[in-house]
């Protein structure tokens, strides 16, 4: 009787076992499948906006006005801002379900400082967010004819390093607030969540653009930077102003999250009411 008791036993904590590791590996699986969706997601963001910055850049080399990158027209520097902006809100709709569609190391980082994405999801995400930008700034150097060092985010004449570091944290505050209350804060907006992403990333690249680059991204400033064998002696801002910035947002929306925000302002995800 003892033994078979402990045969029950050993079988009990067999299975429990083996349910325990099915779900370690679908946990596993669950990381991969939201890295690929990365990938894909910021390979293609960024191969858009990098070849459409490229051929503005082109085209203003075609027209022989020797306008330097830092110094685009301001039709050029719209049309390289809506590049990146549209680039962004289609792929983060494309990519929405399967890995959030984060395809920035910043917006990870603010996620997970709002305590909205694990940190074990975010080691997958954020090397591969890195890898994917590498791989777009190289298949745009190899494809399209023109400099990619030229697509580098540089600062504008008058700019000083100070002034860029903390308009690249604002304009990544920005974008980060907006993805945490339209995409992780549940509501009947969320639906449209990847269009008020990209409109907020487009908003931010109006003066960004001429000003800082308009990084707000330290994939977007690293992948062409790599491709192109170029860095600006000044490049860690790109890196330290959005990690900046996502730090900022974070830290509101937590505030506003722990005082309860819904009360202020109760009704918003009502019925409409005659």
């Amino acid at each position: 009787m003892g033994r078979t008791l402990d045969e029950r036993s050993g079988n009990h904590h067999h299975h429990h076992q083996h349910r325990r590791n099915h779900t370690y590996t679908t946990a596993i699986q669950q990381h991969i499948v939201a890295a690929s969706g990365e990938f894909v997601g910021t390979f293609m963001f960024l191969f858009m906006g990098y070849a459409g910055h490229l051929m503005v850049i082109d085209q203003v080399a075609t027209d022989k006005s020797s306008v330097a990158n830092t110094s685009l027209g301001f039709l050029q520097t719209m049309v390289v801002g809506f590049t990146y902006g549209l680039s962004l809100l289609v792929s983060v709709w494309a990519f929405y379900r399967i890995s959030g569609g984060l395809f920035n190391p910043a917006v990870t980082l603010g996620l997970c400082l709002s305590n909205q994405l694990p940190w074990a999801r975010a080691a997958f995400l954020m090397p591969t967010q890195l890898i994917a930008c590498m791989a777009a700034g190289g298949v745009v150097r190899a494809m399209f004819h023109g400099d990619l060092a030229a697509v580098n985010t540089v600062l504008a004449p008058g700019i000083n390093i100070a002034q860029g570091l903390f308009a690249e944290m604002f304009f990544t505050a920005y974008l980060v607030f907006v993805v945490l209350m339209l995409a992780a804060e549940k509501s009947r907006d969320t639906f449209l969540a990847p269009v008020g992403i990209g409109l907020a990333l487009l908003v931010a690249e109006i003066p960004g653009v001429y000003y800082t680059g308009g990084s707000l991204n330290p994939a977007r400033s690293f992948g062409c930077a790599v491709a192109s064998t170029t860095f600006p002696g000044y490049h860690w801002i790109y890196w330290i102003g959005p990690c900046l910035g996502a730090m900022l947002a974070a830290a509101y929306f937590r505030f506003v999250k722990a005082w309860h925000y819904e009360e202020a302002n109760p009704g918003q995800d009502a019925d409409s009411e005659v």
